[in-house]
């Protein structure tokens, strides 16, 4: 199947909604299920071996490893899954460590094997250029960056990595007598009494301390790794790596310092402004880090929902109302049973939307309370999961994994698209303005804080010899240069330097993080586009989504009716247009 140019049809799209049956398999049993490496290796020696003498032979070839590669993608998906949704599973984290020793080791050789056959296939040159481009384009770059010392490399990262969400998913506190995770007490940030503030603050804060040098350990640890697998393929350091291994074809490093230079310089005063108006309608002398997620008009916190099930049913009917096609996508995964919602302990933190690339209907796991945030979080991933319908039954598993920057377009775009239905979750009209305030002021504290992160991992792998003390210097500089410049950390002094601790993607999918901003600046402009003429928005949406990764994006964002451009100019402009709703609420 061929995807025509920026065009899906509506019955198609009815039919990636709905339909929960995996594709019939044309190259592996049907019944072939991922045991062990014996059982695997014969797939890839055939493959390795065919001949390639002409396009449909080249074609055919495609697709069996496109197939082989979307079982394997989708048994290693379950593993993480399952691990994550109780972390204190042994069985559970075993069954994921064998595909990650066992079986990715082993698969990692082929894999380049199999890039090169490609490479040096006789009928490549026939191949259809508009079609295939974007993904030769991303195996040629796979193929110089390839190095089999970093194998075992690799693995041992993957292994250390698991870590991260086993020693913070086992994190809670005792408040009042009530055992707590992390994401339940910070509900409690949201309390009107400023001394219930407080005491969560400190406890979460506390708890995190805890295990900050077993935390420091593994990330020095990590560090050290990636770093050699820099300069084994080539690299002076791991960020330039990275780069590469993500195929970051459409801007550079100097692009992603100008961009914190561009958010420094507009969005921070207007964070800081923001943050002094919360001041004096709170009446503080002065601003402390527990007073920046209670409402400053004094009211009590959101509570959209009380229970997974029900955060799921208010999401469809939103959804619905969007386009029949988002609700059933959602309707399927409940069918399914591919959702995890609810915070509890001993799940890992955070919350995703994993592809599933054979079966093509994903699996959204989160940790929800009853927050605002968590609605923002749930219609997000809703975002991610609609983005792997669209794509499901493109031919290539390549094409069904367009980078983060196309990926959290469609994510970030539908928590703003989705806020004139939010009455759903907020019946009382104060209610939902407040609601839509708060999530707006979020969009654009994204900015400063991805800029925070992405330019610390600039300077830890730029630097990969520095010492603990110097980690926790340089974060603490760039965290006040872009963060709560009006806050007082008066006698809190021992915790800044670890906040960056809890940010997941520092440990396991490092420069996986300013794609969030480039994608916010999309996103934004989508909901303008969305505000001026929703029936265009919503089809230049699906149109661009269901391109998945068949074009570079820019043409994806031109698909959606907006632009790829992250200047100072733009982030005014979109900066100014967010102000402007939010003057108007």
């Amino acid at each position: 199947m061929l995807i025509s140019e920026f065009e899906t049809p509506v019955e198609t799209l009815a039919a990636l909604a709905t339909d929960t049956a995996r594709p019939p398999r044309h190259y592996l049993p049907e019944d072939f299920r991922v045991s062990d490496w014996a059982a695997l290796e014969p797939f890839f020696q055939e493959l390795v071996a065919r001949e390639l003498l002409d396009v449909p032979a080249l074609e055919r070839w495609l697709l069996d490893r496109s197939e082989l590669e979307s079982v394997l993608s989708e048994d290693l998906a379950w593993r993480y899954i399952r691990m994550t949704c109780d972390t204190q599973d042994e069985g559970r984290a075993e069954a994921f460590q064998f595909f990650v020793q066992e079986v990715e080791p082993q698969v990692a050789p082929y894999d380049h094997a199999l890039n090169e056959k490609l490479l040096g296939a006789p009928a490549l040159p026939e191949l259809n250029e508009a079609r295939y481009g974007v993904f030769l384009r991303s195996v040629r770059r796979a193929s110089e960056i390839y190095r089999e010392e970093n194998i075992p490399l690799k693995t041992d990262i993957s292994t250390k990595q698991q870590l991260y969400a086993a020693t913070v998913g086992a994190m809670t506190v005792t408040l009042d007598g009530e055992e707590l995770t992390l994401p339940r007490a910070a509900d409690r940030l949201k309390s009107l009494s400023r001394p219930v503030r407080e005491q969560a603050w400190r406890a979460i804060q506390q708890r995190r301390l805890l295990d900050s040098q077993p935390l420091d350990q593994l990330f020095t640890d990590l560090v050290g790794l990636r770093h050699q697998v820099a300069l084994n393929a080539g690299f002076a350091n791991f960020r330039d790596y990275m780069f590469a291994a993500l195929g970051r074809f459409d801007y550079s490093v100097q692009d992603c310092l100008d961009f914190h230079a561009a958010i420094r310089a507009t969005v921070v005063p207007l964070i800081s402004e923001s943050d002094e108006a919360r001041q004096a309608d709170l009446k503080l002398p002065a601003l402390r880090p527990w007073d920046l997620d209670v409402d400053p008009s004094g009211q009590p916190p959101l509570r959209p929902f009380q229970t997974g099930a029900e955060l799921l049913e208010k999401t469809i009917t939103v959804f619905q109302r969007l386009d029949p096609f988002l609700g059933d996508c959602l309707r399927t995964m409940r069918q399914m049973g591919h959702l995890d919602l609810e915070s509890r302990k001993g799940k890992a933190p955070g919350g995703y939307n994993y592809p599933l690339d054979e079966t093509g209907v994903p699996f959204i796991f989160m940790n929800a309370t009853s927050s605002l945030r968590d609605v923002v979080t749930m219609l997000h991933e809703g975002g991610h999961a609609v983005h792997s319908f669209l794509t499901r039954r493109l031919p290539l598993s390549a094409d069904k994994h367009p980078p983060s920057e196309v990926a959290e377009l469609a994510s970030m775009s539908m928590e703003l698209m989705s806020m004139d239905h939010w009455d759903v979750f907020f019946t009382d009209p104060a209610e939902l303005r407040r609601a839509k305030r708060t999530h707006l002021e979020s969009v654009l504290e994204t900015f400063p804080w991805v800029a925070t992160i992405d330019k610390f991992q600039h300077w830890v792998y730029e630097n990969p010899a520095h010492t603990e003390a110097e980690r926790h210097a340089r974060w603490t500089e760039i965290f006040q240069d872009f963060n709560q410049r009006t806050v007082s950390w008066a006698g809190l002094e021992t915790i800044r330097p670890y906040l960056w601790q809890k940010q997941l993607h520092l440990y396991e999918v490092p420069f996986y993080y300013i794609e969030y901003a480039l994608a916010q600046l999309g996103a934004i402009a989508m909901w303008r586009h969305y505000r001026r003429d929703p029936a265009a928005a919503l089809a230049g949406y699906q149109r661009a989504l269901a391109l998945g990764y068949t074009r570079p994006i820019g043409e994806i964002y031109e698909a959606a009716g907006i632009r790829f451009d992250f200047s100072t100019a733009y982030l005014q402009q979109l900066a100014d247009f967010v102000r402007e709703e939010m003057a108007g609420l």
